[in-house]
């Protein structure tokens, strides 16, 4: 718009293009006269009018004509036999490169991403924030940042604590099967047997000094819940249940004892930690199966204890406790973060509401151990020595916890570190019919979806009677079968709510990674049968709205792809690839392009089906979706 700036003497700082709603309005429409409307007095069509007779569309390469329409809005008509010779032959051309534009402004960034308690298997909603991180760090790393991946093991507090409790227990049982899976009912079956022994105990206690606060009822109740967590864990492995309870009740304090090896571990007790290593290392054995199922790789795994042991916490702790905000009271250090972000003025930042105070965060107890939140304090530092920009792929349930952190780096004095830490945030996983809980073996692993989804696939497969060899089956019906569970993970706002179903995940009818590949399968088939093409295409002859539609689409693709990588939205690109395969299909159903009416018009429309390939097999690659060749 700076000819139109410059023609008419206006300081227009917005290019105000957008697209028309319809192609028969042109490609690209400017509201440039309503805003010129207000400054030289006239009607807006009166303006638009004046605009394109001053254009000459022979000054611009891809641009056929200049319109005034509506109520004074500017359309430009695109000359489709250059746009389609250029967008198509450049995507052809740069093949696997097309559309993936490099910044300008590469940055170091790390991503920390699944770091699930390694307490048992990763499950369904954990599935959420593995593949969000895994496709974030390949959005970026394609779009030219140096990117670095980190799995954070959080294995100090009362989780992996109660597990090792467990594991010593039984005289550390060998796992039998795969070993998270394993462990996972292990941790269930403890941790039930420690609550309902520590329960009746409390009842038994309050029975004895006449419960003045009335506390009663409520710890019946809460008995009964687990009492009913334990008839569910008898139905799964009634000898490993009834073992673990007959382990607990020989002794006086589970908890107490629970408690003790947290304290002994971030004191980096020798004797405990062999036994907590151990048990985590046989876990995370198992959760690496399955990323690699996935075809998930970290650079780095950090161990939450080794930044204790370290004695990076510590030192936080200490610069925290000299500093105005901080809560002292014996070895408890407490953290006034509402005063932190009035002091720094993020409390208008943040857009605090009125009289709204933000909770004091406790960092460390009484007996000298630490919250969680301050070993992240000390793990946010570290992940800043070799980066610019930290993601952090964390469910939106810890949207409070991720602001209190970046106000304790606030008032560490780390401000480019809280400024430049994002918070990527994710809803839950539902799974109609199931309530899940770790804490109770209330889960569907993601080892059984990967399950589930591989043998739908092969099922569906084996009805349709073909020549696929059983080796071919099995592939595809891996191949397939994890690419919709990554689709549907992605195809959804990162902060909604995703509701898992089948027949929406493996549909072939609409929004799916099999829907999509389906596409695939058949420019590939199309393709195929075409042959070598010795014509040369006239472009001017794909005249068929459908067609015009797509080019646009091909030649949109480096600006989907940019701005997806720029504003961490892997939604964007699954979105576009769900658009250009339904399009496609319908396309496919509507034209034929081996027996067009003319030579050159099948040679065309051929370039246009490999370019649409290549779009297809480019977005899908940079969300880590992997396309068969058959289906």
């Amino acid at each position: 718009m700076s000819a139109v700036s410059a023609l008419y003497r206006v300081d227009l700082t917005e290019a105000m293009l957008q697209e028309p709603p319809s192609l028969e309005f042109g490609q690209l429409a400017s509201s440039v006269s309503f805003e010129l409307s207000k400054t030289l007095k006239a009607d807006p069509i009166h303006v638009a009018r004046g605009i394109c007779e001053r254009i000459d569309p022979a000054r611009f390469e891809l641009i056929e004509r200049v319109e005034p329409a509506g109520s004074g809005y500017v359309n430009f008509h695109l000359d489709f036999k250059k746009a389609a010779n250029e967008i198509l032959t450049d995507a052809v051309s740069e093949r696997e490169l097309y559309g993936l534009e490099l910044t300008k402004e590469p940055k170091r960034i790390v991503v920390e991403h699944t770091s699930a308690n390694p307490s048992g298997p990763l499950h369904l909603g954990h599935a959420r924030n593995t593949i969000l991180g895994d496709t974030l760090a390949r959005l970026l790393r394609a779009r030219g940042h140096k990117v670095q991946t980190r799995f954070y093991v959080d294995d100090v507090g009362k989780q992996v604590a109660m597990l090792a409790y467990g594991y010593s227990l039984l005289a550390r049982p060998k796992p039998v099967g795969k070993p998270d899976q394993a462990l996972g009912l292990l941790y269930a079956c403890v941790n039930c047997a420690v609550q309902i022994e520590t329960l009746k105990a409390e009842i038994s206690h309050l029975g004895g000094t006449g419960d003045p606060e009335n506390r009663g009822p409520d710890l019946k109740k809460e008995l009964d819940d687990w009492t009913l967590v334990a008839r569910e864990l008898e139905s799964i492995d009634s000898a490993l249940f009834h073992m673990t309870l007959e382990a607990v009740q020989s002794r006086a304090e589970s908890m107490k004892e629970v408690e003790h090896l947290v304290m002994q571990y971030e004191k980096g007790d020798k004797k405990t930690r062999e036994v907590v290593r151990t048990v985590v290392d046989l876990s995370l054995e198992g959760v690496q199966q399955t990323l690699k199922e996935m075809g998930i790789t970290f650079d780095e795994w950090d161990w939450e204890s080794e930044l204790v042991w370290s004695g990076e916490v510590q030192e936080s702790m200490k610069k925290l406790s000299s500093t105005p905000f901080a809560i002292l009271d014996g070895a408890s250090i407490t953290l006034d973060v509402d005063a932190i972000a009035r002091s720094y003025g993020l409390d208008k930042t943040l857009g605090f509401a009125e009289g709204y105070e933000l909770p004091k965060l406790t960092l460390v107890r009484s007996d000298g151990t630490t919250l969680y939140v301050a070993r992240d304090i000390a793990y946010s530092i570290r992940k800043f020595l070799n980066a610019d920009t930290v993601i952090n792929v964390i469910g939106s349930e810890q949207r409070l916890a991720q602001l209190q952190l970046k106000l304790a780096l606030y008032a560490l004095g780390a401000k480019q570190v809280a400024e430049n830490l994002v918070h990527y945030a994710y809803g839950i996983v539902e799974l109609p019919g199931v309530k899940m809980s770790k804490r109770r073996a209330r889960y569907i692993s993601l080892d059984e979806i990967i399950s589930q989804a591989v043998s739908r696939v092969q099922e569906k497969i084996s009805t349709r009677g073909d020549s696929l060899s059983e080796e071919e089956r099995a592939q595809i019906g891996r191949t397939v079968g994890l690419a919709a569970i990554r689709y549907a993970m992605l195809s959804t706002s990162s902060t909604k709510t995703i509701t898992f179903t089948w027949d929406r995940v493996l549909s072939l009818e609409r929004n799916s990674a099999p829907f999509i590949n389906y596409a695939y399968t058949r420019t590939r088939g199309i393709l195929a049968k075409a042959g070598e093409v010795q014509e040369e295409p006239d472009f001017a002859v794909l005249t068929d709205p459908l067609e015009h539609f797509l080019i646009m689409q091909i030649g949109k693709f480096p600006t989907i792809f940019a701005e997806a990588a720029d504003n961490l939205k892997p939604e964007q690109v699954a979105a576009y690839a769900n658009m250009l395969a339904e399009k496609f299909h319908e396309y496919y159903e509507r034209v034929n392009v081996l027996r067009a009416d003319t030579p050159a018009l099948r040679a065309a429309r051929l370039m246009l089906v490999r370019a649409l390939r290549v779009v297809l097999a480019n977005a899908t690659h940079v969300l880590g979706i992997e396309l068969t060749e058959k289906m």
